[in-house]
């Protein structure tokens, strides 16, 4: 099983996603977009990304806007896991 990060390790990995944001023990970031289906079509696409990594993030949907939180709940803090589904949502921007 997949141990929660130390915290000089969560500072490393944080630096590969900078527009997400630490929090005590947990990641997230805000999604905007300028149309309420592209959002809905975002979050689809983070599901699948989800469960492919078996590794789910709270979502919040407001109209156009997307927040992603991402954690590992088992854990009771951030582990590897979470770095690694954050690099994947990013990448969906590309």
């Amino acid at each position: 099983m997949t141990n929660t990060l130390m915290p000089e390790m969560i500072q490393e990995r944080i630096k590969k996603i900078p527009e997400w944001e630490l929090n005590e023990d947990s990641i997230s970031r805000r999604f905007e977009f300028d149309e309420y289906l592209p959002a809905i079509d975002f979050v689809n696409a983070v599901a699948e990304i989800a469960e492919e990594a078996q590794h789910h993030p709270d979502i919040t949907i407001n109209y156009t806007n997307v927040t992603l939180v991402l954690t590992t709940h088992s854990k009771g803090g951030l582990t590897e896991s979470d770095f690694e589904v954050a690099i994947r949502i990013d990448s969906l921007e590309d």
